[in-house]
């Protein structure tokens, strides 16, 4: 998607990504704060899959029904751990969502470009689920494997193997670094972070002026 015009204002569409528990969340509460509209992949992957809904009953239909809650809603945790301990199992359930998925953040980016001079897509899965077409250009918060494993470890009260193994089911943050344009480095404190924020969205915003 090249930048797009509408009421005489351009509007950039940037797709912020990254690893599991690379601190991608963090850098979009940070761009939050700035008003910078934000799509959230993860906030559509769960509007998608509640009670009732289309993609939520092929997902029973193809894993079974006892990855459903008894108030019918979808059982993260048990779906997790049958896709993460079979790259079949787990392609098979982004062929299910990611085509809703997009359509949602085609939708939302329609919404809002005209209105707004910058747009961040925010999805953990853009370059898997080949989205970079949706995108003018591709910011990338990478974290060193380690730090990454002992964050995951923490944040989702896995063992190190179980960590590794979700870390592993995604495509690497390195082989990511080839798509991006711009790298956030997340290695450090919090108050590094939102400076080289600040120093990126100061920099893109004054070229769209």
């Amino acid at each position: 998607m090249k930048l797009s015009k509408d009421d005489g204002r351009m509007t950039k569409v940037v797709g912020l990504t990254g690893g599991i528990a690379s601190g991608k969340s963090t850098v979009s509460n940070i761009l939050k704060k700035e008003n910078i509209p934000i799509i959230d992949a993860d906030l559509i992957s769960r509007q998608i899959v509640e009670p009732g809904s289309s993609t939520l009953y092929e997902i029973a239909k193809v894993f079974g029904e006892h990855i459903l809650r008894e108030d019918g809603t979808l059982n993260r945790e048990k779906l997790g751990s049958i896709v993460f301990s079979d790259k079949c199992k787990l392609e098979k359930l982004n062929e299910i969502t990611h085509k809703k998925i997009r359509e949602e953040i085609v939708g939302k980016i329609e919404e809002l470009k005209g209105k707004n001079k910058l747009i961040i897509v925010d999805a953990p899965l853009l370059l898997e689920a080949k989205m970079t077409d949706l995108v003018d250009e591709v910011w990338l918060v990478m974290v060193d494997e380690q730090v990454q494993t002992d964050r995951l470890m923490k944040r989702n009260h896995l063992s190190r193997e179980e960590a590794i193994k979700r870390i592993k089911s995604q495509m690497s943050l390195e082989e990511k670094k080839e798509y991006a344009h711009i790298i956030i480095d997340n290695n450090n404190n919090i108050s590094q972070l939102e400076k080289q924020v600040e120093y990126i969205l100061k920099n893109l915003m004054g070229g769209l002026n």
